[in-house]
């Protein structure tokens, strides 16, 4: 006998009763979104390899380490998408939705793919939620991302969040501050860890979240971006900060934080959870003003942030029991006549808004009906052959084992009085 196939690592199966924390996210987060007049965008899980390389930037981790790409069949270098912003950028360039004209807000969902060593709340297929905002240059715009996502966990009951805020100027102002950050840092290449020796000369931006010990003594000392930001940069990160204020959004100024994609420009955020450890951030993103038209679109102004749904999903378990996944109804049948016409009187419930289980084993009714009684079901339907002849069904209140013989059709036809019984025997 072969071995089972097992799912490989990185991924895993999402199951009862972890799914209905997912689609509970899901759809608070829809809700809110829709208020807001988010669009959903579905845009396809690969994508050309370039895609990725223009839009996040070759000097990356995401592109030079962690990309699943491989050649398929007609010869072409395909990637799975490890974010979603590039593909989004790319659609609303291809779809022509500048065209529209005004402001773009867009929201997508999915699984993206990175090859990182697996770890609570991350693994190599992992689940975003994002929006993006394309077509504004406002500052307002900024803010109304953190504030929807801000809005989206706290609608989820989460507490112990806090947002760390920077800006990283425009192309001119991260010039300058990374010859100032090279000549700071380039006495102390020795003593940095070796995938920072590394960025020095690539991408030395990146070096500012570094988790090795003796590099971020390092860095703690390192001059600060806000202190390189033009005039134009600055007037746009002081709206941004004035603006949250207005809202009663606490934020830090935190100015290593750079995130870890070349395409952001001017504000870059994170929403951090005090009870996730060394993996913190829940949500994360900021302004790229640049990537449309690096990727061959007409310049366009834009700003988004993407979540983690696992590591939200590990946070929503802390704090929050899933809803017991109990019937209204237990439906227990046996019988030639009787198994068909169950199958019938179920789905006549369900379409009026019942939960029902539908027992299918054909076992005695005795073993049928201590399924009924451990299922948590309120009330448990009996059909027999005999019952069919006689054009009726008998109910048994789980709760107080009292039990009545109706008229099918007269229980059929007072379904509206059987939902006030239902909730009587429920309190």
């Amino acid at each position: 006998m072969m071995g089972a196939i097992q799912a490989i690592r990185g991924t895993r199966d999402i199951i009862a009763p972890e799914s209905y924390y997912w689609q509970w996210l899901e759809t608070t987060a829809q809700q809110i979104l829709d208020r807001a007049l988010y669009q959903e965008i579905r845009t396809p899980i690969f994508e050309q390899t370039a895609l990725f390389e223009r839009g996040i930037g070759e000097a990356t981790d995401v592109v030079g380490k962690e990309m699943y790409s491989f050649t398929d069949r007609g010869d072409r270098q395909i990637t799975l998408r490890p974010e979603g912003t590039a593909g989004v950028v790319r659609a609303y360039i291809e779809q022509n939705l500048q065209a529209a004209g005004g402001v773009q807000r867009l929201w997508y969902t999915g699984p993206m793919f990175r090859y990182e060593r697996p770890q609570a709340g991350r693994q190599r297929q992992f689940h975003q939620l994002g929006v993006e905002v394309l077509g504004s240059a406002d500052p307002r715009a900024d803010v109304e991302v953190i504030a929807l996502g801000t809005d989206i966990l706290q609608a989820l009951g989460l507490s112990n969040l806090s947002l760390a805020l920077n800006s990283v100027g425009n192309g001119g102002d991260r010039q300058r501050y990374r010859e100032a950050l090279v000549a700071y840092l380039t006495p102390f290449k020795s003593e940095l860890d070796p995938d920072s020796q590394d960025r020095l000369e690539r991408n030395p931006l990146r070096i500012l979240d570094s988790k090795a010990k003796r590099t971020q003594e390092i860095v703690q000392a390192a001059p600060s971006i806000l202190n390189h930001l033009g005039d134009d940069s600055k007037r746009h990160f002081d709206q941004v900060q004035q603006l949250l204020t207005d809202l009663g959004i606490t934020y830090q100024l935190t100015p290593t934080l750079v995130r870890g994609l070349d395409y952001y420009t001017h504000t870059a955020f994170e929403i951090q959870s005090g009870d996730l450890g060394a993996q913190a951030t829940v949500c994360g993103g900021g302004r790229y003003d640049g990537l449309v038209e690096e990727l061959g679109g007409l310049a366009t102004p834009a700003v988004g942030w993407a979540m983690g749904l696992e590591r939200l999903i590990i946070l929503l378990q802390k704090i929050h029991q899933p809803p017991s996944n109990t019937p209204d109804f237990y439906l227990v049948s046996k019988g030639e006549k009787a198994e068909p016409q169950a199958l019938i009187l179920a789905q006549k419930l369900r379409q009026a808004n019942f939960s029902v289980a539908l027992d299918l084993s054909a076992s005695a009714f005795g073993k049928q009906f201590k399924r009924a009684d451990k299922s948590g079901a309120i009330a448990c339907l009996v059909l027999g052959d005999g019952e069919v002849e006689a054009g009726t069904v008998q109910v048994k209140w789980l709760a107080d084992k009292q039990q009545e013989t109706l008229n099918l059709n007269d229980f059929l036809d007072n379904l509206a009085e059987l939902k006030q019984r239902l909730l009587g025997h429920r309190k």
